[in-house]
């Protein structure tokens, strides 16, 4: 899978723009503040009709301008696909192949992307919601099944919430409805845990592989997803939905007292471990970058074992945070593997001789102009 070409009309700095990718690496030079990143998330909204750099969709519309429009042509081993998304004051549509989709969840996975930004290290250190949001984007992505339980998880999940406050500030009584919406949460929110434990079962697999070579077979990368339900009950749905279940029953007088759902995946975590020490807490810098690096080239193995293709790859100023070793592994696994777009304000910080004919854009004020550049030729190191 790469992406061949991509059209913005008043997206963010882009009154307009219409460009045509490599399907190996496509570096983005420019000054800070110039538009790079702003490219890359066009690429992102494009993959998952939302952004990850604002939940306001709106944000991503010219001041100028009351519309935005992101289109791109994806080639895929079936042909070619043609992905359009228009954002107004309306909401925003989304088309396949010319033909508008009634969801957004019968969009997403047209095109699949894996972002790596020097952020992105708080997957390892970050809060828990930065983990489950991880999952929630990435495996979403890969399991339309997945998509769709936590689309109905999230709708169950507020409805619940507000009759927890109904209950709480007395303006209901009925305690039957609230076993309902239980009921009905214990089940898709089974689901998803299930899932997820299936897929991080196998991102597992292939980060352990590449952790161990980073660390040269020093350090074992290991995974736990932290939830309340007990881990002799994480056998099957059946299983964890009864749990779940008795979970709700067990803490209703404290949901009732805070107006809010304490139980779910919506709570659960997950935790990194080094040699059997979570590495959120334990784990050195190094460490923690080491297993962000993992997890993420993980992923694009992962997505290639759960969709037969292999996603796009965005790396948003994240080479200047790696030093030579992990640079020289990344660019290494990435080369004539994935198509890659990493944004840089210099390539001489880049190890130039891991980049075969990189395809340069030079980024100024909102204009883009390709050069093509072998990465054998001395000029490629100048800066734009």
């Amino acid at each position: 899978m790469y992406l061949q070409e991509l059209q913005l009309q008043q997206f963010r700095n882009y009154p307009t723009a219409k460009l045509t990718f490599g399907q190996g690496i496509n570096v983005l030079l420019g000054e800070n503040a110039q538009g790079k990143t702003n490219l890359l998330e066009a690429i992102y909204v494009l993959a998952l009709t939302r952004s990850h750099r604002t939940a306001n969709d709106h944000d991503l519309v010219n001041w100028q301008a009351k519309t935005a429009k992101v289109s791109g042509r994806v080639v895929k081993a079936a042909g070619a696909v043609p992905l359009e998304l228009t954002f107004s004051r309306q909401g925003k549509r989304a088309r396949v192949n010319h033909l508008e989709q009634a969801r957004l969840s019968q969009y997403v996975g047209q095109l699949n992307v894996i972002l790596f930004a020097p952020e992105d290290l708080a997957i390892v250190k970050g809060a828990p919601t930065v983990r489950r949001r991880f999952m929630d984007m990435e495996f979403g992505q890969m399991n339309p099944c997945y998509l769709y339980n936590l689309s109905q998880y999230r709708t169950l999940l507020k409805q619940r919430n507000r009759y927890l406050k109904d209950l709480q500030h007395k303006q209901n009584k009925d305690l039957l409805f609230l076993s309902v919406l239980s009921d009905q949460l214990a089940a898709f929110g089974a689901e998803i845990i299930a899932q997820r434990l299936a897929m991080l079962q196998k991102l597992e697999h292939w980060a352990q592989a590449i952790h161990g070579e980073i660390s040269q077979q020093r350090e074992e990368l290991t995974f736990h997803y932290a939830t309340q339900v007990a881990d002799d009950q994480l056998t099957d749905v059946p299983t964890i939905t009864a749990a779940l279940s008795a979970l709700y029953a067990k803490q209703q007088d404290k949901e009732l007292y805070q107006g809010t759902t304490l139980v779910g995946p919506h709570r659960d975590d997950l935790h990194f471990q080094v040699n059997g020490k979570n590495v959120q807490t334990f784990g050195s810098q190094g460490q923690q970058r080491t297993t962000a690096l993992s997890v993420k080239l993980a992923e694009i193995d992962l997505m290639k074992e759960e969709t037969g293709e292999y996603p796009v790859l965005l790396l948003d100023d994240v080479l200047s945070e790696l030093d030579d070793a992990r640079q020289t592994h990344l660019l290494t696994a990435i080369q004539d593997k994935v198509q890659t777009f990493i944004t840089t304000t210099s390539l001489s910080g880049i190890t130039r001789q891991l980049i075969k004919d990189p395809t340069i854009f030079h980024v100024a004020e909102g204009t883009v102009v390709a050069d093509a550049v072998d990465s054998d030729d001395p000029a490629a190191s100048k800066e734009d």
